[in-house]
Parts: structure tokens; C-alpha cells; sequence
């Protein structure tokens, strides 16, 4: 199972999403791989993080140009690799795609972040013109303690026809502060909030690979 973690903009969360799926996916027992394909390498720096501290993380690489190639491999040996894609890398946002089982496309939820993914679903159409079977899914990041779309700003996000999943993900010190631990949130804090949100996020995407489809509602 290969999930990507896309979107062309920078600053959307991509690798937090990233790997606190990938620790989540860790503690549900699975054989996870975190592919970096990010030029910052922010998930390596977190996996030094962890090595550092003593604490458990997937394997995490770093991943080149030749993506398409390189990952499929390495995919086949473990049970779950989470690809985090590149701001503004097209090509090797096309050519995690290419490999996929399902591209998680994190928002913002302002108006602003709305506009920014015209290019990065514009890419994901592309994608699956060529691969019909890849799935592909929105899901808010960074919502605000007790904040709501409103009716407008979920009709905008729906409108982009891609489904948005039930799902999302707050804007919690929880996130960073495990992450500066070397741990994922469902790990340094099981009962939080973010953590409870990390959970349910992963379960839907699993639902969703699995072909029993998304939500539309935010």
C-alpha cells in the first residue's frame, strides 16, 4: 500500500501529515516506510530526531529524481510507504502518482489555500487519465479549535471534485512538540486530540484504499 501525500503549494502540513500517519501506521503493527522526497528532508531530520532519543520510527529515506523506479521495491517489502511529495516538484509529484494507491491532498482551510489547489488536483486528474484506478482525497489540516467551514467554503472545496474526507486535522502544539521529540502524536500523546484525529484520518484513508470511498462532506 503506497500513499502520497501531495500538493503543490508549500507550508500545508505535508510532512507533518506525513509522518504522523507513518507513526500511526507503526503502532497499528504494520512494516512502514517513509519516503522523503521533500528537498528540505524534514522527515529524515525527524528520523535522526528519533534515533537520537531511542525511540521507534519507520524506516525513512531519502528518495531522487527517479522515484517511480526506485520506490516500487522498497514498497514490495514493507506493509505501508508514505510517500512525502515536494512543494512545487511536478515531476516528482507525477511520478509519485504514478506508483500511488492514493494521493492525500492536505488544505488549509482560507480561502487562499482553496485557490492553491486548482494546480495540485489539475495534476491529480492528470495522473489518473493515465491511471484510472488512483484514488485521490482532500482532507483539512490546521483547523482552528471549535472552527467550521462555512456553508461557502465547503461548497468551494467539494467543487473541485475530489472527495473531501470526513476527517481532518487541528491546529494543536501537541503535532510539533512530538515531532521535536522524534515521535509521532499517537505515540507521545495517546489520548490527545491530535491523537484521536490521527487515528481516524489513517482509518479513513485505509477505508478508502479499500475501495468503500470517501466522504463529500467537510
Amino acid at each position: 500500500m503506497i500513499i502520497a501525500i501531495a500538493g503543490l503549494k508549500g507550508g500545508i502540513g505535508k510532512t507533518l501529515v506525513s509522518v504522523h500517519l507513518a507513526g500511526e501506521a507503526l503502532a497499528r503493527g504494520s512494516r512502514v516506510l517513509l519516503a522523503d522526497a521533500d528537498p528540505q528532508r524534514s522527515a529524515l531530520t525527524w528520523a535522526d530526531v528519533a534515533a537520537e532519543a531511542g525511540q521507534p520510527s519507520p524506516t525513512v529515506i531519502g528518495v531522487p529524481a527517479s522515484l517511480h523506479k526506485q520506490i516500487p521495491p522498497l514498497a514490495a517489502a514493507h506493509d505501508v510507504t508514505i510517500i512525502d511529495c515536494p512543494p512545487r516538484g511536478d515531476a516528482m509529484t507525477r511520478a509519485a502518482m504514478m506508483v500511488a494507491d492514493v494521493v492525500v491532498l492536505p488544505t488549509g482551510p482560507a480561502p487562499t489555500d482553496f485557490w492553491a489547489l486548482s494546480g495540485s488536483v489539475a495534476v491529480v486528474q492528470e495522473a489518473q487519465a493515465l491511471r484510472p484506478d488512483l484514488r485521490a482525497v482532500l482532507v483539512l489540516n490546521r483547523l482552528q479549535p471549535r472552527q467550521n467551514l462555512s456553508a461557502s467554503a465547503r461548497a468551494a472545496l467539494e467543487g473541485f471534485g475530489l472527495p473531501v474526507l470526513a476527517s481532518s486535522l487541528g491546529m494543536r502544539t501537541a503535532y510539533a512538540e512530538s515531532l521535536a521529540c522524534g515521535m509521532s502524536v499517537t505515540a507521545h500523546s495517546p489520548g490527545s486530540s491530535a491523537a484521536l484525529e490521527v487515528r481516524a484520518l489513517y482509518s479513513e484513508i485505509l477505508a478508502t484504499i479499500a475501495g468503500e470511498g470517501a466522504s463529500h462532506a467537510a
